[in-house]
């Protein structure tokens, strides 16, 4: 693992609020625009999953996989970013999209969620396939960061990455189901709402133009799908029937990743901000559940999936420099780490 630390974000001038961080790639940053090609990967199940590639296509250009978060897509501004930044290193990348998150609801009544961590293994057993020479590494925000970790925690040595980084993760789904009901986070939690509702109400309207009456009924099993204001009510009444949980609790207790991370053996970073407004401070692992691969970056701002820097008229992104710088080192094999010295920058 990488022995440099990083330097201390400094965020924009203007731009300290964490909620001005977290909106800002949203709401006001300006589109990067990729010339990327689309793959589709048919899974086991009969559902499907779809890539975006970027970047070099040597056969063993080191090569990215980029996973976005909740009711995100490979146009998330983050990932176009850093799609971007890894080309200018000469690395090639490939944006996953999540069942159903591509623009084209997915076919089975399953959707992804926070511990989908066997879909993203079915993809990485596929990149391996298909650019078998190629370094492969993998990037998680948010949920698909959570995805990532419980898969390294899960696989441990045989995780087929050479390197992992994790950013703005809610390690503990209960807490953060907790959270963002709170103050302004609530404004985040009507947003994720309509969305997600949005999402299952897509996948009906296929399923009714397609004739496919099984899926019809699995999803009309579910009931009503109004008066669902928390992440409790919807993880609990939507989440956790379509994806084999018991419950909210089941959920949440089976897919938070902060119960993998001793297990992970690959070089990882963890990115954090302690001003989340999706995350309680509380929520963070502490340094002794971390494996010895595994370097905390714990930042005091940045928001969530924000770390904006620079000014508001030239802002400048750090997670587009300090993720490729990263895994640049651990690609080069910088000395690791003892894990008495894990980074708290």
């Amino acid at each position: 693992m990488p022995s440099s630390c990083a330097t201390s974000f400094k965020p924009a001038t203007g731009l300290g609020n964490p909620h001005l961080q977290t909106l800002w790639g949203p709401l006001w940053r300006k589109t990067v625009h990729l010339e990327r090609k689309r793959e589709r990967m048919w899974l086991d199940d009969g559902d499907f999953l779809d890539m975006d590639w970027h970047g070099p296509h040597e056969a063993n250009a080191p090569l990215v996989l980029v996973l976005h978060g909740l009711t995100g897509s490979s146009n998330s501004p983050y990932v176009a970013g850093l799609q971007q930044a890894m080309a200018k290193q000469g690395w090639a990348s490939v944006a996953l999209n999540w069942r159903g998150c591509s623009g084209e609801p997915n076919l089975l009544p399953r959707s992804y969620h926070s511990g989908a961590s066997e879909d993203l293994a079915a993809v990485i057993a596929h990149l391996r396939a298909v650019r078998p020479l190629a370094p492969l590494y993998a990037v998680g925000y948010s949920l698909g960061g959570n995805i990532l970790l419980k898969h390294l925690g899960e696989s441990g040595l045989n995780s087929h990455l050479q390197g992992a980084v994790a950013v703005s993760v809610p390690f503990r789904l209960d807490e953060c189901a907790d959270r963002i009901g709170q103050g302004f986070s609530r404004v985040y939690q009507r947003h994720f709402m309509r969305e997600m509702v949005g999402y299952i109400k897509d996948k009906q309207r296929r399923f009714q133009h397609e004739g496919l009456s099984d899926g019809l009924a699995e999803l009309a099993a579910l009931g009503s799908l109004e008066n669902m204001r928390t992440f409790w009510d919807f993880d609990g009444r939507v989440t956790a029937p379509l994806n084999g949980f018991a419950d909210a609790h089941d959920y949440y207790r089976r897919a938070s990743s902060r119960y993998f991370l001793g297990e992970i053996r690959t070089p990882t970073l963890l990115i954090q901000s302690l001003d989340d407004p999706f995350v309680f401070p509380h929520s963070l692992p502490e340094l002794s559940e971390l494996s010895a691969s595994t370097e905390l970056d714990l930042q005091t701002r940045g928001g969530h999936v924000g770390f904006v820097d620079g000014s508001i008229r030239h802002p400048t992104y750090y997670l587009e420099r300090r993720i490729p710088a990263w895994l640049l080192d651990v690609h080069r094999g910088a000395e690791p780490n003892q894990h008495a010295a894990h980074a708290k920058c």
